[in-house]
């Protein structure tokens, strides 16, 4: 009979009522003290870990909790901390850890970008040909040591040196053609030492997550790797070792992993990951290690096919020593708890799985491996019957919808005009000054404001003193947005939990939750909807809002708009139909609704893709279908508008570089994109592809608390202006302000106002 393990290679951080973000924002604002923090943070633990044993999970991990970020966890395991940093960690290191995170008034924070294709954040480490690597690890063996404490099977989960490289970047003052990777044999060393400290701790497994290796890789870089696991499996005083990778198909690098010293891999076997099966069986199976099979969607929300995963592993019997069942990646990119949704439509609810619900799907096929189908034909009949319940159900399927985007053309994608038509009736129509400053659309949500919201959910108010109060709050945010002198005005967004879920909520086909909280970065957690059906919308979701913004001010207002390419990205698709196809749905209702706004007197209609290049696939020969079905519906959603109507859209928190095409391709008049943290390097990027268009590249950085003063925003708008011409530059923002506080949103953007009046001036001296 064979043995089957059940495990999982992390899982959410948050608690059933997010009580870490709770603690942690305690912490910051003095609220709680650190040994507090700490006592929540080991009870969340422990709490996770105990549950994971319950549902069956043989084998827990640990190491993956995370006070803010994994990578930035990792940084400080080999002691790459940023010289501007070094005296805040040196004073305090939990004090220090946030500053790397967040910044402080003197130093700014690490840069922060997404998370491969998902939208989780990381904190980008800094590297130079001078960094000196420690190891520090405390962290990971004290996890270890409470978990192994509770009486429980462990693995500990790290970064693996070459992801952590790969991801990296050259520290400020470094030379921008630095490669990371080249401090590899320097680094190597140090995750012996760590290997060593947990093997001393009690750990008989480790595993090092290398998910850069499912994107393309060059011959150097898949040489480093073996290299890397040669260095580290020929050690005789470390762990077995686990080399794990998610998120898409291995390719070249499944061979070199292979014949490496290492006892098991962990590899991603769901959606077209599912190629890493063909992978194994090519390089002539995995004997004589271990294989940790990732059947279980760990990014979606739909329930498992368990006979079809069952097919899969049994496959694999053949092909490894020993197999166990996992998800494809770390939990923390699903919510908790589908149990908690009371509110979903209860067939709905029955097609879904959260992260408990997936701990027991691998648990089911763990045991169905292990002991036979009869062992959970209970299991397996109810998933059947939930399986062919979804399939046929009209609640996923619309045909006016469907008949609607089939109908579609090529004109339909299309400006009635040119950018150079456009651009000069746009500026005859605005009469903005030179170097217009605008903000991305959000600001600050405050305790009032949710207050608000929850009291009309709970029925303690009724609508009508639910907008008044949402009223009130747009005229003291387009009040304050005329006294700071700013040039295009948003109405602030006050009704909007979420840019997606809004208008989800107000779409049909969607689903939204009421506890399915995900971790985006830090303490920031979204909520997001579902996708179960087609798309449609059912009435205007923004123009009263926008109407009532502008009847306030003689300055233009924009329109707001989440695009379709984000609404996909941020919510949970359907796997049922091509993602092109449900992006054309979404656009045609936003297309609706841009209409609707520019009928309502809207001169300025922005359209937010941040999502744009995270949804980029992970091998470069995926990247043009996706970028052309991605930036057609952009267009879809805009090319209805008069030539006289600003079209912008934003972008954050991502690399843009190997997308410059598509950007271009998009056809926006506008565009504003983080590059406060990357310090102006989108800005000459864009110049260098011949960018023509109007660029809001950001000189604040909102994900920080810190205010920039005039000078630091003035030194970026004059590195801006180097790239790109000041007729066709914009001043604004990273991003939305919707995570600051209204004094240093005010200390802010009063700063920015002031570095545009004064670079006006002197360019007019």
């Amino acid at each position: 009979m064979t043995t089957t393990s059940a495990t999982v290679y992390g899982y959410p951080r948050q608690g059933p009522d997010r009580e870490l973000k709770r603690a942690i924002e305690g912490y910051w604002k003095g609220r709680l003290g650190a040994e507090a923090l700490h006592t929540t943070a080991a009870d969340l633990r422990r709490a996770t870990w105990q549950r994971l044993a319950a549902a069956g999970i043989d084998e827990v991990p640990t190491g993956d909790f995370s006070y803010y970020d994994h990578m930035l966890d990792t940084s400080v395991m080999v002691g790459a901390i940023p010289e501007r940093h070094r005296a805040a960690v040196g004073a305090d290191a939990l004090d220090g850890y946030f500053a790397m995170a967040r910044g402080t008034q003197e130093a700014a924070p690490l840069e922060m970008t997404k998370w491969f294709d998902t939208n989780y954040h990381y904190l980008v480490p800094e590297l130079g040909p001078e960094t000196v690597f420690r190891a520090n690890s405390a962290k990971q063996v004290a996890e270890l040591t409470e978990a192994r404490a509770l009486g429980l099977a462990v693995r500990p989960v790290l970064v693996g040196p070459v992801t952590y490289l790969l991801l990296a970047k050259p520290a400020p003052g470094v030379a921008a053609d630095f490669e990371p990777l080249t401090l590899l044999d320097r680094l190597l060393p140090v995750y012996a030492e760590v290997l060593a400290d947990l093997r001393a701790a009690g750990a008989t497994w480790v595993q090092l997550d290398e998910p850069a290796l499912v994107q393309d890789r060059t011959p150097a870089e898949l040489e480093a790797v073996a290299r890397a696991y040669r260095e580290l499996g020929e050690r005789s005083d470390r762990p077995e070792l686990l080399v794990a990778s998610y998120f898409g198909r291995l390719g070249e690098a499944l061979p070199v992993l292979a014949e490496a010293p290492v006892e098991g891999l962990a590899l991603d076997l769901t959606g077209p990951a599912a190629a890493n099966l063909d992978g194994i069986a090519a390089a002539g199976g995995l004997l004589g290690k271990r294989l940790v099979a990732g059947v279980v969607d760990g990014r979606n929300i739909w329930i498992n096919d368990l006979a079809k995963s069952l097919s899969v592993l049994g496959t694999l019997l053949g092909l490894a020593d020993r197999v166990d069942v996992a998800a494809s990646c770390s939990l923390l990119h699903v919510p908790l708890d589908v149990s908690l949704e009371h509110g979903i439509d209860p067939r709905i609810r029955d097609w879904l799985a959260f992260a408990r619900q997936k701990t027991a799907e691998i648990a089911t096929l763990a045991r169905g491996l292990s002991h036979g189908t009869e062992a959970i034909a209970g299991e397996l009949a109810a998933n059947r019957t939930r399986l062919a319940a979804r399939a046929s159900s009209p609640l996923t399927r619309d045909p006016a919808v469907r008949a609607r985007a089939a109908a579609v053309t090529g004109d339909d994608t299309r400006r009635a005009r040119p950018y150079g038509e456009r651009g000069a009736a746009q500026r005859a129509r605005l009469g903005l000054p030179p170097l217009p400053t605008t903000t991305i659309g959000s600001f600050p949500q405050t305790d009032e404001l949710r207050r608000a919201r929850a009291d009309l959910r709970a029925g303690r108010i009724d609508t009508a003193t639910y907008e008044e109060r949402i009223e009130a709050e747009i005229v003291e945010v387009i009040s304050f947005q005329e006294k700071a002198g700013l040039d295009v005005l948003v109405h602030g967004e006050p009704e909007r939990s979420d840019m997606v879920q809004y208008f989800a909520e107000r779409l049909t086909g969607y689903v939204a939750t009421q506890h399915g909280w995900v971790q985006s970065y830090g303490t920031r957690y979204v909520r997001p909807p579902i996708l179960a059906g087609d798309i449609a919308r059912p009435a205007p979701m923004t123009v009263r809002w926008t109407r009532y913004a502008q009847s306030l001010t003689e300055r233009p207002v924009k329109g707001m708009l989440t695009g379709p390419v984000t609404m996909l990205a941020w919510s949970f698709v359907r796997d049922d139909q091509p993602l092109a196809d449900t992006a054309r749905q979404v656009a045609l209702a936003l297309r609706d609704e841009v209409a609707d706004l520019e009928a309502a007197g809207s001169a300025i209609i922005q359209v937010d893709e941040p999502a744009l290049r995270e949804t980029l696939p992970l091998r470069t020969a995926d990247h043009a279908a996706y970028l052309s079905w991605a930036t057609e519906a952009f267009r879809l959603t805009t090319g209805g508008v008069r030539t006289d109507t600003q079209i912008h859209t934003h972008m954050c928190y991502a690399e843009f570089g190997d997308i410059l095409p598509a950007i271009d391709a998009l056809d926006a008049d506008v565009i504003s994109l983080e590059a406060a943290r990357s310090h102006m390097r989108i800005a000459a990027e864009l110049a260098a592809a011949g960018y023509p268009r109007e660029v809001g590249p950001g000189v604040y950085d909102i994900h920080s608390p810190r205010v920039p003063d005039v000078e630091e925003m003035t030194a970026l708008i004059r590195a801006a202006l180097r790239a790109v011409p000041a007729e066709r530059l914009w001043i604004n923002p990273d991003c939305g302000l919707k995570t600051r506080g209204w004094p240093e949103v005010r200390a802010s953007l009063e700063n920015l106002a002031t570095a545009a009046r004064e670079l006006r001036r002197s360019q007019n001296s």
